[in-house]
């Protein structure tokens, strides 16, 4: 539900409803908004989803760090972002009985479409979820519009929910973006047939007990990998739950360039 900041009358909502937008699902899905659509608070992200494979767009640092959290989840199917709440009818009637004043575009007069933040398939069900800072709910207009919004996903017997920054690890969420960086060795430059095999060999000898400098620079030398590889090899085996690793724990960054380092001068 971020503010509006461009033109809005019933010509665009018809453009963007022939474009797709709001439908969908999995890697088919379009969100209602694109990061480009208006300025919004923090830094938008485009990033492309594992479960997806599609880019998706979101609208904050608190959604992004939320993200990622969704998408490394198994419990979690599908995600869609800023999807849209289309029956324009029902919310407005809503609002009106709930005694809330609409969004109305103020050149226009034609409503707004409201959106949830995420719209997620779970194992459980389908699940409704806002991202909002704690600060946020102070504001007594914002608090309006998620009442609207609660009622609206209440009608449809969809689980609701807000999400601020005190429920999102952003230690969880720092620490799966970085293994995410490695989800797709294949843009990284390895064949797919090098990766079965330094996959293989990187499982078989991380149980072994080896220490990760040294299973790093063993992986580089015996697949002819170029300096840093090997790190790239454990990030992938752990973003996709290859190896364990316990991402709501503090990772040392540094510690592990540091491996990369001394791997380096020591080759």
């Amino acid at each position: 539900m971020a503010k509006h900041r461009r033109k809005w009358n019933e010509s665009v909502y018809r453009k963007y409803l022939c474009e797709g937008r709001g439908q969908g699902t999995g890697a088919s899905y379009i969100p209602w908004l694109f990061v480009q659509d208006f300025p919004s608070k923090g830094m938008v992200s485009r990033v492309r989803g594992a479960k997806t494979g599609r880019i998706h767009h979101l609208m904050s640092d608190l959604e992004t760090s939320f993200f990622f959290i969704l998408d490394w989840s198994e419990a979690v199917l599908d995600i869609r972002e800023q999807y849209p709440l289309l029956d324009l009818r029902q919310i407005i009637e809503i609002a009106e009985t709930a005694q809330i004043r609409y969004p109305y575009d103020r050149q226009s007069g034609f409503p707004y479409v409201m959106t949830s933040d995420f719209y997620i398939e779970t194992v459980n069900g389908p699940a409704v979820i806002a991202i909002k800072p704690s600060s946020d709910l102070e504001n007594p207009r914002i608090r309006e519009k998620l009442e609207i919004e609660r009622r609206y996903w209440h009608k449809q017997n969809i689980r609701w929910r807000v999400v601020t920054e005190n429920e999102i690890s952003i230690i969880k969420a720092r620490n799966i973006e970085w293994l995410s960086q490695a989800k797709d060795l294949g843009c990284l430059g390895i064949s797919k047939e090098r990766q079965t095999l330094c996959n293989a060999y990187f499982k078989a000898r991380h149980t072994c007990g080896v220490s990760l400098c040294d299973l790093f620079k063993e992986t580089e030398t015996k697949f002819n990998l170029a300096p840093g590889a090997g790190l790239n090899v454990y990030k992938h085996l752990a973003y996709w739950k290859c190896i364990e690793v316990n991402v709501g724990e503090t990772m040392d960054f540094a510690d592990f360039m540091q491996s990369v380092a001394e791997c380096a001068r020591g080759s």
